[in-house]
């Protein structure tokens, strides 16, 4: 079985929905610390030709919390944001079907974090095809101490993994010989360039998948997250 294993992020880039659908079984963590300077609760669009950073704004808490015990802030509008979205978007080719989808995944009145964005990645691939199975990272039965590559290791065991993916930038955080030793084979997903209209602008690459469902067909979308990558 082809396991990968990665933070929840809110709207990722493409090369996220490549890698759960490069895998049979896709574990997202919720019991990792929360990093502020990370994409977990935010991400880019397209505005006039430039990417946007947009976010979900959290309730202030400790440096140390995991992702799962983080809350949206009461101040946070759904609105404000489809508001930015259909702005930014509204014509857009494909801009019916995905702004559906997206007023479907901010109308969730979820305040937990974890759950809000778990929501999301699960809704998302299954509007754009995505059949893989979905874990969440604290169900499974190890030693939730471990770190990093034993962590993983650990995680690829529990679940009767043969195939570990890796996104192409975390090359040097693995060793294949280590997780050869454990009968696992280690693999990175490398994304090809996917370069696609963006109205009449100079192309804004790696922005969120909102991006990407706007401009483009679910046939094309699919073709190339299932084909648009190599693994090495």
């Amino acid at each position: 079985m082809r396991l990968s294993v990665m933070q929840p992020y809110f709207f990722p880039y493409f090369g996220y929905s490549q890698l759960i659908a490069a895998s049979e079984c896709f574990i997202v963590y919720d019991n990792i610390k929360y990093t502020k300077k990370g994409w977990i609760n935010r991400n880019r669009i397209l505005s006039n030709g430039k990417d946007l950073l947009f976010s979900i704004p959290l309730k202030k808490g400790s440096d140390s919390l995991q992702v799962a015990e983080r809350e949206i802030a009461n101040n946070f509008s759904s609105d404000k944001l489809l508001n930015q979205i259909k702005g930014s978007y509204s014509k857009a080719p494909y801009f019916a079907q995905t702004f559906h989808l997206v007023e479907q995944i901010l109308s969730n009145k979820e305040s937990n974090l974890f759950e809000f964005i778990h929501n999301s990645i699960v809704k998302t691939c299954e509007h754009l095809g995505i059949d893989t199975e979905i874990r969440v990272s604290s169900d499974v039965a190890i030693n939730h101490g471990l770190k990093s590559q034993d962590k993983v290791i650990a995680l690829c065991e529990a679940v009767g993994a043969d195939t570990y993916i890796n996104p192409i930038g975390g090359v040097d955080l693995y060793s294949r010989d280590e997780f050869s030793a454990r009968g696992i084979e280690l693999r990175f997903l490398k994304s090809q360039p996917f370069e696609y209209k963006q109205f009449n602008n100079k192309f804004v690459p790696w922005l969120s998948i909102v991006d990407v469902m706007m401009f483009n067909s679910l046939d094309t979308i699919h073709e190339c997250i299932f084909i648009n990558y190599e693994l090495i």
